[in-house]
């Protein structure tokens, strides 16, 4: 038994997926085994909420479950799992209303320059040592961000997805996906203005 789950391991995910259309649930549990954790992640940072999180992650392997069939081999596995996932999360938010965002001035939208969250090393030793409220802060600005830039950071930040991917993910142009990408960093820099010190 235990080769047969070291053999399933050794899986792309593409491979499991089409041993799952087969009916075939260990190729299914290696799934879930692969992407609990990082989507529960994806799914916090994205709502804000911990107890919805897990249960828009068990949403998500449901329709997994029930639509496998629907997968075609045209599509990383990740990308198509990914779509599902932020489609089940959108139509939560927007049923629960939950929405929280702040106002913010617009950028200038013809300016692509590309900005780099600040890195953890300039933490200020205030912050650094209380790790908890640090994180909370960072939650409550992606929170505060708009669903357009919220989506695309926690594709791109917290799930390290590549802009090609979250383009097809969100059905958005490959360089509105880099410019919001951009645009909600920048936003995020001044929500953790509090927390960070400036990067000279």
């Amino acid at each position: 038994m235990s080769d047969i789950k070291k053999d399933y391991k050794k899986l792309t995910d593409e491979e499991l997926i089409f041993k799952f259309q087969q009916e075939d649930i260990s190729a299914f549990n290696e799934i879930v085994i692969r992407y609990k954790d990082k989507l529960v992640n994806f799914l916090f940072r994205y709502t804000g909420s911990r107890d919805e999180s897990e249960d828009l992650a068990q949403d998500t392997f449901l329709k997994l479950y029930r639509s496998k069939h629907l997968y075609k081999e045209i599509a990383k596995f990740s990308t198509w799992f990914y779509t599902i996932a932020i489609n089940i999360a959108k139509t939560s938010l927007r049923k629960k209303n939950r929405y929280n965002s702040i106002s913010l001035s617009d950028f200038d939208p013809e300016n692509d320059k590309d900005f780099d969250l600040i890195d953890d090393g300039v933490i200020s030793p205030e912050v650094s040592a209380n790790s908890m409220t640090e994180n909370e802060h960072i939650q409550k600005a992606i929170n505060s961000l708009s669903e357009k830039f919220r989506e695309v950071i926690v594709m791109r930040d917290v799930e390290d997805l590549e802009y090609e991917e979250i383009a097809k993910i969100t059905n958005l142009p490959l360089g509105t996906v880099k410019s919001r990408i951009n645009r909600g960093r920048e936003k995020l820099k001044e929500l953790l203005s509090d927390i960070y010190k400036p990067n000279d």
